[in-house]
């Protein structure tokens, strides 16, 4: 069968036969045991559900292995043969071109160049899932080559609910990932219900198809690692930044590195991941020996050079051995899926990787002690740094939370501006008043042709447009387009791209508006195919997140989720082609909610209406809660907006005069 006939056929007439598992590809861990044995009755007429009576003889003990062995039941039985990857729009079987999009933006987060568990349908953060089994993709991808513009597809938490009437404005797609109720959001319970196959964790963007690799976060990191070194004073030339993580998102931070211009040693235990990173030239060197990496850091920092090092081992050593050789670390994080950190996202430092992953499955109250004890050594370490003026972030992915809840010593002897711990959020401390607060977030675009030609021209005119925009911009936010005009001039050669032709860098509202104008004109004109909008949740207005992307909020509403839910249900009806909801993101399950979109641009009047339409909102809406929270540079932001704009009316905050609050 051809490609298009695989997408049309759905879940097959005739059970595909059996694959063996793929040692050489990287798998999720084995999830604990948590059903009951009713419970695994449960899971498995969940399972069946997906196909004809007359396969579930064959099925049910197949399913009952994987439940078995792996915690879940994948499906790998109905993995599709052919190759995962973001092909050229016109090759996807459609009624819809907007339908193709998503299609192509689907496979592109399940590639085996950008996913991190591929054959489990898991794109990063360890856990983050486009889907909870193989069943779920070939139904979705069948209803999106059969849908026409006046249908939407309703996906429920990785399955698709089915096709709707709707009209050609409304989104072609609706997601909800893991959208609890409240009292049913703690980590087990997403352990059992997603064992159950009724709920996922969509991360942010892997359950709404807009995951680009690690590009993605590269440019936030770099941002964040530049104005981190502007925060203390220091070039990043020559010196040393330290942290963790390789794998999905985390695997930019060395790339950063690079580009900001710092020294950069990043831990990782998987081997397969740290072998990956190299392969694909996101770190430069890799070294398995502590020794052999304090020489290595002398030396670099001594020659004042731009290097990447991975170590392959556990970040708690690399913390230490550097402070017993008495190496100054200038800027620490750490990157570890500590959302995770059960299942995981979390290695103990004193076990093997191997060691550790069957701990993970077959001993989790032990292998839960041991990431909390490693978690108190982790934090320990770094405070005998900071002590000698190294400069700590907590890059948003629940380190310090979890460290509390170990028992670290990471508290704040006084709550300054709402924060309890030691350490800022890089949220807090660096993007939210640098950015967000500036209506400046990850605005990013894929090139459905494919072609490596149409990014270049797309590269071309979002540097002429902001060019052009900062020739007439205010002083407050000068430096952030100085930065991205930077970014994308320097894209190409970074060699940024995995996977899907993509590009990402941060812009405002006004940026957003008139780079998305000139693409749709561009298209129109002939000059490229069409382009695929998106952003990452993680923006100025998508996601409500207390210890991350509203940690910079100290009105007391940071844990209120009003935001994310107006901005994606905005966004729906301003002609977003695809929404989607979630509940749990980089900080954790029942941690944050969080909201998403992609617009596809194809030249027409129609596309030009609908993308000044909601991006205005898509960012105006956070910059306005943002300002209410008093924040100066939301203020100063959402006042420029309502001079642009007649129609906007925002409601602005009364200072209170600290004096008299003392009266009382």
């Amino acid at each position: 069968m051809s490609f298009k006939e695989q997408i049309l056929e759905g879940i097959p007439e005739v059970l595909p036969i059996q694959k063996p598992y793929d040692p050489s590809i990287n798998h999720a861990p084995k999830r604990k045991a948590i059903l009951t044995q009713e419970e695994q009755k449960l899971a498995l007429k969940n399972a069946l559900r997906y196909f004809d009576k007359k396969h579930h003889s064959v099925l049910l003990p197949e399913f009952k292995e994987e439940l078995e062995v792996y915690g879940r039941i994948y499906m790998y039985r109905f993995r599709p043969d052919y190759k995962m990857y973001a092909r050229p729009i016109d090759d996807y079987p459609s009624k819809s071109k907007q339908a193709a999009a998503i299609m192509l933006m689907i496979q592109n987060n399940l590639d085996y160049a950008v996913a991190q568990h591929p054959h489990e349908l898991i794109t990063y953060g360890g856990n983050g899932g486009v889907f909870s089994n193989w069943a779920q993709y070939r139904l979705t991808m069948k209803y999106l080559a059969e849908m026409n513009d006046s249908q939407t597809l309703v996906m429920y938490s990785g399955h698709p609910m089915g096709l709707f009437p709707s009209h050609n404005d409304a989104p072609r797609v609706v997601v909800t990932n893991g959208m609890m109720i409240p009292n049913y959001s703690k980590p087990d319970d997403w352990e059992r219900f997603n064992a159950l196959g009724v709920t996922q964790y969509g991360q942010m963007t892997a359950g709404s198809y807009m995951y680009i690799g690690p590009q993605g976060i590269v440019h936030g990191t770099t941002i964040t690692v530049l104005n981190g070194f502007r925060k203390i004073g220091k070039s990043p030339k020559g010196h040393l930044f330290v942290t963790s993580g390789l794998g999905g998102m985390s695997g930019a931070q060395p790339k950063a590195g690079n580009i900001a211009g710092c020294i950069t040693v990043c831990a990782e235990v998987n081997p397969k991941i740290a072998k990956l990173r190299l392969d694909q030239g996101w770190i430069d060197e890799k070294i398995t020996d502590l020794n052999e990496l304090v020489t290595r850091v002398n030396k670099a920092q001594k020659d004042q050079e731009t290097v990447s090092i991975a170590y392959l081992g556990n970040i708690v050593d690399v913390w230490e051995k550097f402070n017993e050789a008495h190496i100054h670390i200038d800027l620490g994080s750490d990157q570890t899926s500590l959302h995770n950190p059960w299942a995981g996202g979390y290695y103990p430092v004193g076990l093997s990787f191997e060691e550790a992953n069957d701990m993970m499955a077959n001993e989790p109250e032990r292998f839960k002690q041991e990431v909390q004890i490693s978690l108190r050594r982790h934090a320990d370490a770094i405070n005998k740094h900071t002590v000698k003026g190294t400069y700590f972030f907590d890059y948003g992915n629940a380190f310090l939370l979890e460290a509390s809840r170990a028992g670290a010593d990471i508290m704040s002897e006084h709550s300054e501006l709402g924060s309890e711990f030691k350490y800022p959020s890089y949220v807090q401390d660096i993007m939210g008043p640098m950015c967000f607060d500036y209506g400046f977030g990850p605005f990013r675009w894929v090139c459905a042709s494919g072609k490596p030609e149409d990014l270049a021209k797309t590269d071309e005119i979002a540097c002429s447009v902001l060019e052009d925009l900062m020739r007439h911009s205010p002083p407050e936010i000068q430096q952030q387009m100085a930065d991205n005009i930077q970014w994308i001039k320097g894209a190409q050669e970074n060699k940024l791209v995995v996977g899907s032709q993509a590009r990402i860098l941060y812009a405002d509202a006004e940026g957003r508006s008139k780079i998305a104008e000139a693409f749709n004109q561009a298209i129109a004109n002939g000059d490229i195919g069409y382009v695929i909008l998106g952003r990452d949740h993680h923006d100025v207005s998508g996601t409500d997140s207390p210890y991350r992307e509203t940690s910079n909020i100290y009105d007391g509403s940071k844990f209120t989720a009003d935001m994310a839910i107006h901005n994606v249900i905005g966004d729906s009806f301003r002609g977003a082609t695809w929404v989607s909801i979630h509940n749990g993101g980089g900080v954790g399950w029942g941690e944050v909610v969080n909201g998403g979109f992609g617009m596809v641009l194809d030249g027409t009047k129609e596309a030009s209406r609908r993308l000044h339409q909601m991006l205005f909102w898509d960012v105006n809406n956070g910059i306005s809660r943002r300002s209410w929270a008093r924040n100066e540079g939301a203020i100063f932001a959402i006042k420029r907006a309502m001079d642009a704009e007649p129609n906007l009316k925002v409601t602005l905050p009364n200072q209170v005069d600290e004096d008299l609050l003392e009266t009382l």
